[in-house]
């Protein structure tokens, strides 16, 4: 049970590969056509030796036409036909090639040795040997079909540069042809290793990467068949409390799925928090529970299945009392605790300390201690209102600790009448690159004539001391605010081009501009405040959901492929290191 949040950290921490390419084709449009001219002006002041510097006016234009021209015609080859990867793949191979210039450049300088067209011939080798490793892992080419296309480009330009009467001498140089061909081989035998690194597990790791790029691209249903293939179904529940008004006008629904909102936007239920809140009439908070990625759905067809197994819900216990919150603080970690009844409402957190997904061994423990204390049943939420590692022993011990102490308190409290009132940011202009579609919502409760808030946003995870400045803004003006949490949901209004692939509440939006939102919505919540009733209600659905197998084997897979590049490439390099002194 411990290895699976290492393997979703491990492929987590792989994303920032993905952010290798520039954030638009633009950039690589205009750095490629940019790179194109230098290697122009390289070949013919530092090779051609000025022998045709007069037609450099003319030629420079006609490489930045023929690059193009390729560019364009590489986007036909390519599995989605996607132009942006083109003009990524372009950039990055025109770079390789203007590298092996000027280290050749740099090599005859310090060795005191005239300039050979070798370099030039080579450069031409390992911007092909680089294509053939684009195209097969991350373009969707076969090893044949990008042996029939590496060349293109690199080829293009060299016809162009290099005067007809050199084209002959400078490609049949058997040293650059023998370095040149190694280069296209070590390709050949890196691509189809990459390819297989992660099996049995994974089928083709190349094609994986493909699936998990076009769905960045909104084209994820090759990426839901690959992870629905993958899925098993199980039975998962969700719990609710449901608060309607003594004259049925008002309702309120917080809800506790099972499930884990994933795998990563827009594949699954990764808006699942979204979708659910919109089913519920935006009149609802989805907590997050004690779960982890094994509980994601993987495909849309399971969403709609699950959604859809929402609405036969059963109702197990109601009443019309409630108590005071109870909230328990232990070194970092703290609980807060409310009792319906006889069916207790945890709320736990590390804030501003901030941890990962909270471990399923916490939840069978506090679940048994809840049942030797004969509570009906127990409602536990992971406020997940700020960023940190999977929980220490320690706070994990210390949150076991405040749990237990809390549910111990609750048993000693009166029960009063409820009431509520539920107030949302749909009226609002409060969107941000760090809120999903949900927004931010506020519940207020009036228990024996006191005042509770409870904050909600629709948002993956929270900066850590957000919360706390925000509690410290509602006690400046009298309202005690007991927790703000977040759905965790894997929605992204924007990409976000860093480590985490996604921002945290209050990374962008800042804590004042938070606070001065939440307060507005909770003195709404208050003017609405009005008696009610409880209903408990519980609903088992069968669903597939992707497990601990599948995250397994995609680190495994990952983990392979660095291992594999990272030894080809030092190889590479030392092989190269060889060239610069023939």
């Amino acid at each position: 049970m411990q290895k699976t949040p290492d393997d979703v950290s491990n492929i987590h921490n792989r994303f920032s590969l993905t952010l290798v390419n520039p954030g638009s084709h633009y950039f690589s449009l205009v750095g490629s056509l940019v790179t194109a001219a230098v290697i122009s002006l390289t070949i013919y002041f530092g090779y051609l030796n000025n022998l045709v510097a007069d037609e450099i006016w003319y030629k420079v234009p006609i490489v930045i036409g023929v690059l193009v021209l390729t560019q364009l015609l590489d986007a036909r080859f390519t599995k989605k036909k996607e132009y942006s990867k083109s003009l990524h793949s372009s950039l990055f191979g025109n770079m390789l090639f203007e590298a092996t210039l000027l280290m050749g450049l740099l090599a005859s300088f310090v060795l005191s040795k005239e300039t050979s067209l070798f370099f030039v011939t080579f450069g031409v080798f390992l911007f092909a040997s680089f294509r053939i490793g684009i195209y097969t892992t991350t373009l969707g080419a076969g090893l044949k079909k990008a042996w029939a296309i590496c060349f293109i480009q690199p080829l293009a330009m060299f016809f162009v540069l290099i005067p007809q009467d050199m084209w002959f001498s400078t490609l049949s140089n058997p040293i650059a042809l023998g370095y040149g061909i190694s280069f296209l081989i070590i390709a050949s035998v890196w691509s189809v290793l990459t390819d297989r690194a992660g099996r049995p597990g994974m089928e083709s790791t190349h094609k994986t990467i493909q699936a998990y790029l076009a769905s960045q691209g909104n084209d994820f249903a090759e990426a839901e068949e690959i992870m629905e293939q993958r899925s098993s179904e199980t039975k998962v529940f969700t719990s609710q409390i449901k608060l309607s008004s003594s004259n049925g006008e008002t309702e309120f629904r917080m809800v506790l799925p099972e499930i884990h909102p994933g795998p990563y936007h827009p594949v699954g239920g990764s808006n699942i928090p979204y979708l659910i809140y919109k089913n519920l009439a935006s009149s609802a908070m989805i907590m997050h529970s004690i779960s982890n990625h094994a509980l994601n759905l993987p495909s849309k067809n399971e969403v709609e299945n699950y959604l859809k197994n929402l609405e036969n819900s059963e109702v197990k216990e109601e009443g019309l009392k409630c108590t005071e919150p109870v909230t328990v603080q232990i070194n970092r970690a703290r609980v807060t605790g409310l009792l319906f009844g006889n069916n207790p409402l945890l709320f736990l957190s590390l804030s501003p300390h901030g941890m990962e997904d909270i471990p399923s061994y916490m939840k069978t423990e506090i679940e048994q201690y809840a049942k030797n204390r004969n509570y009906t049943r127990i409602i536990t939420v992971d406020c997940h209102n700020a960023m940190g590692e999977e929980i220490s022993k320690e706070d994990g011990e210390d949150m076991l600790k405040a749990a237990k102490s809390c549910l111990d308190t609750l048993i000693t409290k009166d029960s009063f009448p409820i009431e509520f009132g539920y107030a949302n940011s749909d009226n609002m202009d409060v969107w941000s690159e760090d809120l999903g579609m949900g927004g931010l919502g506020i519940i207020c409760f009036k228990i024996n004539n006191k005042k509770y808030f409870l904050g909600w946003a629709d948002a993956n995870n929270m900066e850590n001391g957000v919360r706390e400045k925000i509690t410290e803004n509602f006690a400046k003006r009298d309202y005690q605010l007991l927790e703000i949490c977040t759905s965790d949901t894997h929605y992204a209004p924007v990409k976000a081009r860093n480590r985490n692939g996604y921002y945290q509440l209050g990374l962008i939006t800042s804590a004042e501009k938070l606070s001065k939102w939440l307060l507005e919505i909770a003195k709404k919540a208050e003017a609405k405040t009005t008696s009610a009733k409880f209903e408990i209600l519980e609903n088992e659905t069968k669903v597939k959901v992707m497990g601990h197998g599948i995250y397994e084997d995609y680190s495994k897979a990952l983990d392979n492929s660095l291992k594999i590049t990272k030894g080809f490439v030092i190889g590479c390099v030392l092989f190269f290191i060889t060239s610069l002194f023939l």
